[in-house]
């Protein structure tokens, strides 16, 4: 078989697999949440098995502490957040509306100061697009819910997850091992050495990115809610988690507690307690950027922030809820793959042309 006939066969496999995983899309959650949750505890795994544990008890041990610790940790987060986030729902509009209040004089006047004449129609305007936001936003959480989290896929990631993630974590060494057994002879290498450099960039994201937005969670929901800010549990958990996204949830979080803190201590004139808001959000950017990304993660991802984003937007556009959990790690394959084709390509005649390398000083 020629290598185009190979590669037409492998793009044609891809193919039907992205055409399975769109199909599939909906019921895909529980059996990718458990892949996650495998690739993420393996390590650990490992070092038991390494103590002399058999990979069964060792595997057994640690998906049981997990999601117990998943279950318990629901158990006492749950009813407080549910609660935060209605309340937070339902008084968004009015923390718009009294923010408009509070700080439209004051726009006013320094437009004013500064010889621009600002109406109270631009104030009438900017509540009218924030109000559009916010419906917007709500919206997308009522279709991810309707769509990503309804009650039957609840159902199914409580109950599939861990059976699906005690099955990959068990037998994870004998799966790579058949994979490798898989392998096109003539280029096992190649792809050996192309799925190490997969993993390596998988790990530093699922593991890594994992452990830096856990912790980001919970220093924002912890500060948040000592500063006295209303609903700072619910905004510091949603900042801190969203933290994979580059800069997007620092900056949603950021507005979403400035939001908060101006309608709740500017009218009291508590100018210090928004100070404080402000600084934990400095601080986590501070300790995210000098202490846990290069401790966690260092360069391992080597995923642009901007690709990281368009991968985020274009799994969900294609495939759900789904899409966007599988986002990240498809984007660092295809990020692996791209790389070791520039560097083929750069090493081919395509490139240097039919007699090699130019001499020195040519086309000066």
């Amino acid at each position: 078989m020629t290598s185009g006939r190979q590669g037409a066969y492998w793009l044609g496999a891809l193919a039907v697999l992205l055409v399975l995983v769109w199909l599939l899309s909906s019921i895909l959650l529980p059996f990718v949440a458990g892949m996650a949750v495998a690739y993420f505890l393996d390590p650990l795994t490992d070092k038991l098995e390494a103590r002399g544990l058999s990979r069964s008890l060792s595997t057994t041990i640690i998906v049981v502490a997990f999601f117990n610790l998943m279950v318990l940790s629901g158990l006492l987060l749950v009813p407080i957040l549910h609660a935060q986030f209605s309340g937070f729902a339902e008084r968004l509009p009015g923390y718009i509306a009294g923010l408009r209040e509070t700080t439209l004089p004051l726009v006013i006047e320094l437009g004013h100061r500064l010889g621009i004449d600002i109406g109270a129609s631009a104030g009438d305007a900017v509540k009218d697009i924030a109000a559009d936001v916010v419906g917007f936003g709500f919206k997308l959480l009522r279709q991810a819910w309707s769509g990503g989290l309804a009650l039957f896929n609840i159902l199914t990631l409580l109950i599939i997850t861990p059976v699906v993630a005690f099955y990959l974590l068990r037998d994870f060494d004998y799966m790579t091992a058949a994979l490798d057994q898989w392998l096109p002879r003539q280029y096992a290498n190649t792809v050996r050495t192309l799925l190490a450099s997969i993993d390596e960039v998988m790990a530093g994201f699922i593991r890594g990115q994992g452990t830096v937005c856990l912790i980001l969670a919970s220093f924002y929901g912890l500060s948040l809610t000592l500063a006295g800010l209303e609903f700072g549990l619910i905004i510091g958990l949603f900042s801190g988690l969203v933290s994979f996204v580059p800069f997007v949830g620092a900056l949603l979080g950021l507005v979403l507690s400035m939001l908060t803190a101006l309608t709740q201590f500017l009218p009291h004139g508590e100018y210090g307690h928004i100070a404080v808001i402000a600084a934990v959000f400095v601080v986590g950017q501070v300790m995210e950027g000098y202490v846990l990304t290069p401790r966690l993660l260092g360069d391992r991802i080597g995923l642009h922030p901007v690709w990281v984003m368009f991968a985020l937007l274009a799994g969900g556009a294609l495939f759900g809820f789904v899409g966007v959990l599988i986002a990240v790690p498809a984007a660092a394959a295809i990020g692996v793959m791209v790389r070791f084709a520039l560097k083929e390509y750069l090493a081919s005649r395509l490139y240097l042309g039919q007699d090699g390398p130019p001499d020195k000083g040519e086309g000066a």
